[in-house]
């Protein structure tokens, strides 16, 4: 069977960069040896971001006792949460496969192997076939990484593939790494009454972003009675009595044994290789070497996703499907990363876009910041939600956008409207100009910009 482009990896990255494709008039294949959606729909951000819903409830519940609204008896159901969570997956999965149908694009479920020739072998239990392709779209995602741990071999844990199999809430955890994925879940395990310990090797939590935004997470996640180790790394663990014995070590050289119930792996992702083995393409450390239009150092060879590493994020991997397929005739369009939203959902939430001040110092850009707190926006006040601010950072001469960091209620909901303007090349002036909803908590981003151009309102 011949095609004009085959995408090898049904996730966010490969299935839409499939229907584009097949939009485009291209005749399309897609493989997937597992469920179509990929990580982030069936082992990531949809479950996830499910559970973290639930944990908001449950946290907004806790919060209303203030308010005059009475509830007792609080119980949880982990059954009826994960039923919950698996009807979600069930359908946007079926939406998925509604729309492969739709576009007309033949999906096979197997194990892709890409040769060289422009053909790929699907491998099921019972078989094997062969198709053949003009354009080949590389999508076969990541998996969790497991670190080198003395004693990991003879006890139980889970990764963040995995952390859904749980049958019952434990009694406690340690979650290993303070980045994204280790926050959310210790927010999603602290709501529903896990003792949680986040171990992180780095100076502090979500070390890729905002300094000031990791200070009020951090804060946050101690007032949920999350204890929280930076400087730390697991040097060991073992069974003991129906637990597990941890071994930490501080940067002091401190040692410390943690006796829990779980231990969640959260501690990064690395690329699925083994489809590609033959290819002999370049690589940039552990990941695929690609140009700015998506093509592998193999001509018609395209990759994208987190095989490509980067913003390991499932919109990421999206934008640059639909790059990929633009440049499958032609060099067209050059993938770009400057006006990308980054979310972490916990609560508060975090929501970024664009540089940080510390990119700024780095690359010694002259610039003008402004913050502002939640504590004083009336639509904050009123939902009970004052925790975070909002920093707009601008290009000193001409006033451009260059970056926006946000934490607090309904941010990730937000950050859209900062990078619609840093894509349209907006200035301060323009922002500050911007009628905001009252009230609203994106009134924030005009308070911001008002002070910037000096001319602040409420500031």
């Amino acid at each position: 069977m011949s095609y004009d482009v085959i995408v090898v990896g049904g996730g966010p990255g490969g299935y839409v960069a499939a229907l584009r494709a097949a939009k485009n008039g291209k005749r399309t294949a897609l493989i997937e040896v597992d469920y179509l959606g990929g990580t982030c729909l069936n082992r990531g951000c949809i479950p996830s971001k499910t559970l973290l819903k639930h944990a908001e409830v449950i946290e907004n519940i806790e919060k209303v006792k203030d308010w005059g609204i009475k509830t007792d008896n609080l119980t949880f159901s982990l059954d009826e949460m994960f039923a919950r969570k698996d009807q979600v997956i069930a359908t946007l999965r079926s939406g998925i496969d509604y729309l492969l149908q739709k576009g007309k694009i033949d999906v096979y479920t197997g194990y892709g192997t890409i040769h060289t020739d422009k053909t790929v072998t699907i491998q099921t239990k019972n078989d094997s076939r062969k198709i053949t392709g003009k354009k080949i779209i590389i999508a076969t995602g990541s998996q969790p990484v497991v670190p080198p741990i003395t004693g990991l071999d003879t006890i139980s844990y889970h990764t963040t593939d995995t952390i859904f199999d749980i049958t019952e809430i434990p009694q406690s955890i340690v979650i290993v790494g303070g980045g994204v994925i280790g926050v959310e879940f210790a927010n999603i395990f602290a709501s529903l009454k896990t003792a949680v310990t986040i171990v992180e090797l780095g100076d502090r939590i979500i070390p890729t972003e905002d300094e000031e935004a990791s200070k009020v997470l951090l804060k946050s996640l101690k007032k949920k009675g999350i204890t929280v180790l930076t400087k730390h790394q697991v040097t060991s663990v073992q069974a003991s009595n129906n637990e597990n014995l941890i071994r930490i070590l501080s940067q002091e050289g401190r040692t410390e044994d943690l006796k829990v119930d779980q231990i969640l792996f959260a501690v990064g992702r690395k690329p699925n290789l083994a489809a590609v083995a033959e290819l002999d393409l370049q690589m940039n450390g552990k990941h695929l070497a690609v140009n700015e239009y998506l093509e592998t150092s193999k001509k018609d060879y395209f990759a994208v996703g987190d095989v490509i590493g980067g913003l390991q994020l499932a919109h990421v991997a999206s934008a640059e499907g639909l790059t990929a397929v633009e440049n499958l005739d032609e060099a067209k369009e050059k993938m770009n990363y400057k006006v990308i939203p980054r979310c972490i959902y916990t609560n508060p939430q975090v929501a970024s876009v664009g540089m940080s001040e510390t990119e700024l110092k780095e690359r010694a850009t002259p610039y003008k910041v402004n913050k502002y707190s939640f504590q004083g926006n009336g639509k904050a006040l009123t939902m009970g939600d004052t925790e975070g601010f909002s920093k707009v950072l601008i290009d000193e001469k001409y006033g451009e956008i260059l970056g926006v960091i946000m934490v607090g209620a309904h941010v990730t909901e937000m950050i859209g409207q900062s990078s619609a303007y840093m894509y349209l090349e907006g200035t301060v002036d323009e922002l500050a100009q911007m009628v905001q909803p009252h009230p609203s908590l994106s009134e924030v981003l005009m308070e911001s910009a008002n002070a910037l151009v000096g001319k602040g309102i409420h500031s």
